[in-house]
């Protein structure tokens, strides 16, 4: 190899540009092998990039340069070869240049671009061809990204010229040679696209905080290309008809952005987000409005026979996306959409387009609400199986969400028209989605392996929870603005309208009930939750409704099909094959079940509703297989004694039957002790409310609408398969769920609602100083994250603080923890050179992260050409003349001195998100999370507890003063609740790692005053006990390594970590101080008198009687001084324990008060 390398050396040294462009395609073929060609791209970088060379040649060498690494150094060589190729002679040299300035690092570019605008400026007048499609091509890749955004928002003469570029690149789309007029194309769609999506700086490790200047500054250039575009639209559809066919796809996007952008009036915010003096048209005119529909209709004529002649599925894709886009403007015409939607259909038909198969179903179920009903309902069928068949689960997740809520559109909107006055349309049910033979035998089959059934299911019926909440505000017209008119056109007119299509649901989707799914839960919970939601709304409870009570039809109808279900629920009871399901079925059913409405001449019927429901009871509670006992027997039983017991208090016969079951539960051996006390407590409440039949007891409860039940496993479980895909199916469902019906609107479009003042425009990080006071250069640094690609971006700023010039610096970063580049280099260099004097230098280093670990990047400063001796010409008298001589020739030597900075940290809270959870689903998950770690801090605030809890009402209180940092940091808050009694708290959040571990968090807060309290304000100390429960324990592992580092990033070092020991300390403290207080109460009373003993006996002749009122009857004066008991031996509390109790005390004192006016119903 090394004889190859050698030989490949020597011909990139010759003259020859043969044998130069031979050892090149050598060089390019091992690294294509993988080996490490540095060797080579040094010599070619020497050789061929800085020397004068063959376009081939230089074109062949910078191929080589862009497979490889190159050092600081070599990118300076590389950087001054490409200025003096900028003015070569032949057009072909230059062009080769050209290309490479898109691979130029980021910290490079902005001086070489300053320094070579002119030769830039003019190779967009050359003559050749080749030379004007490198220009056009490599300014449409570097000019749009975040790094040049930046560059020109700190340079306004850079800025005029990009600007001045852009419009050049603008006129190039209709340049006269077909390549240059394609890349012009393809440049400005990349302008558009990285408006929206920043794809390509992202692509180029960029994470810039976007400015007001720098959104400005994008925008006057979109304005720019959109105006251009539209007043040209003619010229460009001539220019690209004329293009050959394989190049007609580039011309597409572009002009179909422009023609939307003005047509549906984005244009004029746009302009508004880039600040620009011109004045705007009227755009409220017939005669505009007239201008934009026949520029989109023109747009359609030219795009539409692609559609049908083409042979490209590239093609036909291209245009039918772009049509399905242009088909959303005000006056779009459903023909647009469906013919677009039919050719893309097609490619799935004719399987020419597989590598894009998600994409093709992506684009059909997003835009269906575009097209008329009669196609939507045809496409139900077809969709499901298109669905069925994508392997990415997110894509099959945001399908099916697509599809489930464009059928309960379909299905309101149809029914409301019904109600209208309209001809109904036939296939506009919910059952439609259920039509096709393998989608109706999955759901009738028991035991079918498929998990596509549990996600249409469970996908259903979280769409119709979505139905019942108020729909989200559209502040812009958009793809989205007909999906909630036609969801407000159903549900305007009736609060419950949405129950008629959720209850289609439970009837279609009963069959699951009797589902084995292997342990797995989530789909048949699903089920039951909206099934016992419907049965409460309804109130099944009480019967089927009658005209003369008020009672509509249609809600007549209603309680009738859902009796009907109920029934038939019941009859499933035998073939539930899911033993933690059939608990849960019998309390869905038992909970609402009309047992007044039962025939009581059947009351000796097997098929007796009610002894269905007993029989089941009894098969649960004696059920001791072994299946039983590994899914959770224990749960099963808890559910089916509660559910006795409610049941038993609504009716005297089921109280009669479940009497019998839960005695004879009692005597069997299956039964343990707490068991056995339930049954006992349960017995005797059914007795009293027999007996006391005409009283109202609180026992009798009302059903709530809730479904106490959850497919979270308990910890021991928590690692089942059947668990995992559970909470996997749960999160992937939930995701698609809230990104379709509750989307976060992106910055964008929430810069275009609510105007360039909006928080969007974030402030850069705080930076920190890394540098100490003495170092020739002063370095700080602030980092920014982005979850999505897992990459951090340490931002340095580094400022000369000499009064000489310092020809170079280099920065060095190594990684410590998690961290990798992306290239595989151990470090990072970034080599600045020319700082002059208090001249602040710009530079940024990207790393990814690779798991959830602390991790920090140490930087070092290396400075080159600092002087080792002062400038003193003197004589060294007291010196050896030899060493004299020695000294003064080093004056001349320089010496290279590195600096060790302070290590940047990256805080641990750094690698979250923010889960969003309602606060049932997080307490029902709690338990079940296996890791967990508990630490204890403290802070001091102004004021005592109950002053500052009772000033939250009046504005800012100091009370979570520690803990406000905690709002910026990346949890979501699930719940809060203030004890004002004892000034204490309880705070929950719940996050997410970048990989998707679980982690929650709760506070618990008691304020305590501190003892040596100045005149003046008083200080109060909070004590915050920290537990954090996670899904892995690696993930409490590495918070519980280090707690006071938590602490700090959890509350920027608002509050101090107290260990264990000490916590107990001063708890004992604090008891033995209370304990001293009460010592010192009872010894300042005033000494009793000789008269008045008799009543002292008296007083603890009561108070022994109260104690002993249980096991003694009352006894006599004389007596009573003696039976007085003494502290008992039983138990003896610690003082933490002690503490405690007092706290659940307070807050259960607190929770009464807080409760006792309000209604507990759950409406």
């Amino acid at each position: 190899m090394d004889i190859l390398f050698a030989q490949i050396q020597a011909d990139l040294r010759s003259n020859d540009a043969l044998r130069q462009s031979g050892a090149l395609l050598q060089a390019l073929q091992q690294s294509a092998a993988g080996r490490d060609i540095s060797v080579l791209a040094k010599s070619a970088v020497e050789e061929i990039v800085a020397s004068p060379a063959s376009a081939v040649s230089k074109k062949l060498a910078f191929d080589l340069i862009r497979s490889t690494r190159l050092t600081p150094d070599l990118w300076e060589t590389v950087c001054s070869g490409v200025r003096k190729d900028l003015d070569f002679p032949d057009p072909d040299v230059t062009a080769a240049a050209v290309s490479i300035l898109a691979a130029v690092p980021s910290y490079r570019l902005g001086k070489l671009i300053n320094d070579c605008h002119k030769e830039i400026s003019a190779c967009f007048d050359s003559p050749s061809d080749n030379l004007r499609f490198s220009i056009t091509e490599t300014l449409g890749c570097i000019l749009a990204r975040d790094d040049l955004v930046t560059l020109c928002e700190n340079n306004i003469n850079l800025l005029d010229r990009v600007s001045n570029w852009w419009n050049r690149i603008a006129q190039n789309m209709l340049d006269k040679s077909d390549s240059v007029s394609k890349v012009a194309f393809e440049s400005i769609g990349k302008l558009f696209q990285e408006f929206e999506s920043k794809k390509m700086s992202r692509l180029a490790g960029d994470k810039l905080v976007d400015t007001e200047n720098s959104v400005a500054i994008r925008s006057n250039w979109i304005s720019s290309m959109v105006d251009f575009a539209w007043k040209k639209r003619s010229a460009l559809m001539s220019r690209s008809i004329i293009l050959p066919i394989e190049s007609f796809r580039a011309t597409v996007f572009p002009l179909v952005y422009a023609v939307k952008a003005v047509a549906s009036g984005s244009i004029e915010v746009i302009k508004k987000l880039s600040m620009s003096s011109k004045t705007r048209s009227d755009t409220t005119s017939d005669s505009a409005n007239t201008e934009r529909f026949v520029g989109v209709s023109d747009v359609v004529s030219h795009l539409a026979p692609f559609l049908a002649s083409s042979l490209d599925p590239a093609l036909i894709f291209e245009v039918g996306i772009n049509m399905l886009y242009l088909a959303d403007v005000p006056g779009g015409k459903p023909e647009w959409a469906s013919a677009s939607t039919i050719a893309i259909l097609t490619l799935w038909d004719r399987q020419e387009y597989s590598s894009a198969r998600e994409s093709i179903v992506r684009a059909v179920v997003t835009n269906l609400h575009l097209l008329d009903l009669s196609m939507q309902v045809s496409l139900f069928k077809r969709l499901l199986v298109m669905v069925r068949n994508l392997r990415a689960e997110s894509d099959r997740m945001h399908a099916l969400a697509c599809i489930c809520r464009t059928a309960l559109c379909v299905d309101l909107f149809a029914k409301e028209s019904v109600r209208r006055g309209q001809k109904p349309l036939a296939g506009t049910d919910i059952v439609s989605l259920f039509e096709d033979a393998s989608v109706k035998d999955d759901l009738n089959s028991v035991t079918s392996k498929s998990l596509f059934r549990e996600e249409l299911v469970a996908m259903l019926v979280e769409s119709c929870f979505q139905l019942s909440l108020p729909l989200p505000e559209q502040k812009s017209s958009g793809m989205e603005s007909r999906v909630i008119g036609a969801l407000a056109y159903g549900t305007g007119y009736g609060a419950l309208n949405w129950t008629e299509p959720a209850l289609e649901v439970v009837e279609v989707c009963r069959p699951c009930v009797k589902w084995d799914c292997d342990g797995r839960t989530y789909a048949i919970d699903c089920y039951l939750k909206l099934l016992v939601r419907l049965c409460h709304i309804y109130d099944t409870r009480g019967g089927i409704k009658r005209v003369k009570d008020g009672a509509s039809q249609d809600q007549i109808l209603n309680e009738t099909r859902l009796q009907n279900l109920q029934r038939e629920l019941v009859k499933d009871l035998s073939e539930v094959n899911t033993p933690r399901i059939c608990s849960r079925l019998l309390w869905a059913i038992s909970e609402h079940i009309d047992l007044e409405g039962l025939d009581p001449l059947l009351a000796d019927d097997p098929d007796d509703p009610l002894n269905i429901i007993i029989s089941n009871i009894h098969k649960v509670l004696f059920n001791i297989d072994s299946s039983a006992s590994t899914t959770n027997r224990l749960q099963d039983v808890q559910a089916i004694l509660l559910c006795a017991q409610r049941l038993g208090s609504r009716n005297a016969r089921a109280g009669n039957l479940l009497t019998k079951e839960l005695e004879d539960f009692r005597s069997n051996p299956a039964a343990d002790s707490v068991n056995k006390h339930q049954c006992r407590l349960m017995i005797q409440r059914i007795k009293y409310v027999h007996n006391h039949s005409d009283d109202k007891w609180a026992g009798v409860s009302e059903a709530r609408g809730d479904y106490p039940f959850s497919n979270h496993k308990l910890t021991v479980q928590f690692y089942d398969a059947s668990a995992a895909q559970d909470r996997k199916l749960e999160g992937l469902i939930h995701k698609a769920v809230l990104e379709l019906w509750r989307p976060d609107p992106s910055e964008l479009t929430e810069l275009m609602t609510k105007g360039i003042n909006s928080s969007l425009i974030k402030v850069p990080p705080n930076a920190f100083t890394l540098t100490g006071s003495s170092d020739p250069c002063y370095v700080e640094g602030y980092h920014l994250s982005d979850p999505n690609d897992g990459r951090i971006t340490l931002h340095l700023k580094v400022l000369n603080l000499t009064e000489i010039e310092l020809h170079r610096v280099d920065i060095r970063v190594g990684l410590s923890g998690g961290l990798y580049f992306m290239n595989g280099s151990p470090q990072a260099v970034r080599q600045l050179r020319n700082l002059n004097s208090q001249e602040p230098v710009i530079c940024s280093v990207t790393v990814g992260v690779s798991h959830f670990e602390r991790c920090a990047l140490s930087v070092q400063v290396q400075y080159y050409g600092i002087g080792a001796m002062g400038d003193y010409e003197g004589d060294y008298p007291e010196e050896d003349p030899q060493i004299v001589r020695q000294k003064r020739n080093s004056r001349n030597e320089l010496w290279e001195p590195i600096l060790r900075c302070q290590p940047y940290k990256i805080p641990l809270t750094e690698l979250l998100l923010p889960h969003k959870i309602s606060p049932v689903e997080y307490f029902r998950l709690w338990p079940s999370l296996p890791a967990i770690v508990e630490c204890t801090g403290t802070y001091t605030y102004e004021g005592s507890g109950f002053k500052a809890t009772a000033a939250q009402q009046y504005g800012e209180s100091p009370f979570l003063s520690g803990l406000k940092s905690l709002s910026s940091k990346p949890f979501h808050k699930v719940c809060s609740h203030i004890i004002r009694t004892v000034a204490g708290f309880q705070l929950c959040y719940a996050a997410k790692t970048w990989y998707g571990g679980f982690i929650g968090m709760m506070i618990f807060g008691a304020s305590e005053v501190s003892r040596n309290v100045d005149l003046g304000d008083e200080t109060t100390t909070m004590i915050c006990k920290f537990v954090v429960r996670a899904s892995d324990a690696s993930i409490t592992k590495e918070i519980g390594s280090d707690l006071q580092g938590w602490m700090d990033d959890l509350t920027d070092g608002t509050v101090e970590y107290m260990p264990e020991d000490e916590v107990k300390a001063a708890a004992a403290e604090r008891l033995r101080t209370s304990l001293e207080r009460i010592a010192l109460l009872k010894a300042a009373r005033p000494r009793t008198k000789p008269g008045t003993e008799e009543e002292k006996e008296k007083e603890k002749e009561e108070e022994a009687s109260d104690e002993d009122g249980e096991t003694e009857d009352k006894e006599n004066g004389d007596e009573g001084g003696k039976k007085s008991k003494g502290p008992s031996t039983l138990f003896k509390l610690t003082p933490e324990e002690v503490e405690h109790r007092a706290l659940q005390v307070a807050v259960l004192q607190e929770w009464h008060m807080l409760c006792k006016d309000k209604s507990t119903k759950v409406n």
